[in-house]
């Protein structure tokens, strides 16, 4: 049954006074009581208003949906088998899981090589990306993966130089771009994303003439909200530079009347809110146009979870536009800043949003006419998820997109450096050693590829690399099992659905019906 928590989480720094007895339609106590001073979303609300529509504490947290869906991955187990194999030969001394291959190749002609079949999507201009940044760049170069650098950078960049209208120069946006070309050893990629600012900034056509950059990516939305995107603000002097700019500001920064009260300390926070696209056809396959013609090599498109029939938009207009790839992110995915009941409370769902997806695709694959590279975002952290996806999807979903995996390994990783320069490392960690190459799992590999260059490394991006090494080693491990040692031969059947209500949605098999011919022809022979 589908759950959502109502009124309380941690999320908003909520809770009910009476924890256990609270209205399961409402979420408040079942008894609310005067002379409560307001503990819950409700309450809370009653003196810090639209405050409270935001998870909490901006600028140091990422923070994905509590919704508990009908169904979700955890509804799909992984197939093993006891015979043959895939991409080697069927010899025990072959066949082991070190020799599975997770290189994987995306876009036209697969132009965009990666060394696993992750991305890391837009992560733009939300201060938890921004704090965070050189352990998710040159992790995610020196791991081989595609990252995307989102929207809104330029316009957030107070020392950027815009002259009529559009944008000459860019230092915040060039060193998120260099930071990562700096580590890039040919495998993965930069990606820069336009929303409605962006491209009204000429953000796309900075970047090709003025930073080297190779892709680009298009936004249709994301899975965590259903209007553009969004950060808080903390100055005023910032607060009126990006109204000028032509963001939304609320509440108006230029309003005497709002001056006098944040100067006051009536409030802290301004909210910047982006634009939402309005889609069509022909002006799509023109931008896409451009931008091959601008020098684009690849050019991308990121979808949020809307509705089926802009699902089916996204899908088809990226197949006549002959986009490289195209990000489909599901309801309920992790971000620094998306308000917390739409998180929760709208788009579809991960495997329901897949299953469409898989549906379409194949739709347009069986008339003969191009299928973009899919890659599925929304949830996923682990690898029998990324293992889950990637069978979903087979064989049009390529690679698996993960946001908050990756931030939460590059925040831990950067965390551990700063303890450990402060002298405070706390015993749970120290017990592994006292430096990083001790705490590290994988520091002995990265001393040997990079040399005295290891120094460089932070420990951002340490934390990140050993995380995608684990990652790597138990999808060789699950894929091993399942006799599948490269990732093309990955397809719906090597999953089954545990329910009938699963099998319904994504038309993989139920347990009890998968095999059923081959089974047959086993006992009836």
């Amino acid at each position: 049954m589908s759950f959502s928590k109502i009124n309380a989480s941690a999320a908003t720094l909520t809770r009910n006074r009476t924890a256990h007895d609270v209205c399961p339609i409402s979420g408040l106590c079942v008894t609310c009581e005067e002379g409560c001073v307001g503990l819950c979303e409700v309450g809370k609300s009653a003196y810090r208003g639209t405050e409270m529509i935001y998870p909490q504490p901006y600028g140091t947290i990422t923070a994905s949906a509590q919704k508990d869906y009908p169904v979700d991955l955890s509804h799909f187990n992984i197939m093993g088998t006891a015979r043959g194999a895939y991409g080697v030969g069927a010899d025990s001394d072959v066949a082991i899981f070190p020799n599975v291959r997770l290189e994987t190749s995306l876009g036209q002609n697969g132009g965009i090589k990666l060394s696993l079949p992750i991305t890391i999507p837009g992560l733009g201009s939300t201060e938890v990306a921004r704090r965070n940044w050189e352990g998710l760049a040159v992790g995610a170069a020196i791991s081989g993966l595609l990252l995307t650098v989102g929207e809104n950078v330029c316009g957030m960049d107070e020392e950027a130089v815009i002259r009529d209208g559009r944008v000459v120069d860019s230092p915040s946006l060039a060193q998120r771009v260099k930071t990562y070309l700096d580590w890039h050893d040919g495998r993965g990629g930069i990606v820069v994303q336009s929303n409605v600012e962006d491209t009204r900034l000429g953000v796309l056509e900075y970047v090709l003439s003025e930073l080297g950059v190779e892709s680009v990516e298009l936004k249709w939305g994301q899975g965590a909200k259903d209007i553009g995107g969004e950060v808080k603000i903390q100055s005023l002097e910032k607060a009126q530079l990006l109204k000028s700019r032509g963001y939304i500001v609320l509440p108006d920064p230029e309003n005497p009347e709002v001056v006098e009260a944040f100067q006051n300390g009536v409030f802290h926070e301004f909210e910047r809110h982006s634009r939402v696209g309005m889609v069509d056809l022909e002006g799509f396959l023109a931008r896409a146009k451009e931008l091959r013609q601008m020098g684009a090599k690849h050019v991308l498109l990121k979808t949020g979870a809307y509705r089926p029939a802009d699902l089916a938009r996204a899908i088809k207009f990226s197949s006549l536009a002959k986009i490289d790839v195209l990000t489909i992110d599901a309801a309920g995915g992790g971000t620094g800043m998306s308000p917390w009941r739409m998180m929760n409370e709208w788009g579809v769902p991960p495997v329901e949003l897949e299953s469409l997806a898989y549906q379409y695709a194949h739709r347009l694959a069986q008339k003969g006419q191009y299928v973009p590279s899919l890659v599925m975002a929304g949830g996923f952290v682990l690898e029998d998820q990324i293992f889950k996806g990637l069978a979903l999807g087979a064989p049009y979903v390529k690679a698996i997109g993960m946001a908050r995996g990756p931030l939460v390994a590059a925040m831990v990783g950067k965390t551990i450096g700063q303890k450990m320069q402060e002298g405070r490392l706390p015993s749970s960690v120290q017990k592994y050693g006292e430096s990083l190459d001790e705490i590290f799992i994988a520091s002995a590999e990265l001393k040997s590829r990079y040399g005295r260059d290891y120094k460089r490394i932070p420990p951002g991006a340490l934390g990140l690399y050993t995380y995608l090494q684990r990652v790597a080693q138990g999808l060789r491990q699950l894929m091993g099992g399942a006799r599948k040692f490269a990732l093309e031969f990955i397809d719906r059947s090597d999953i089954v659905a545990l329910t009938r209500e699963a099998a319904e949605i994504s038309g993989i098999a139920y347990i009890m019906d998968a095999d059923k011919d081959e089974v047959d022809e086993i006992l009836d022979c």
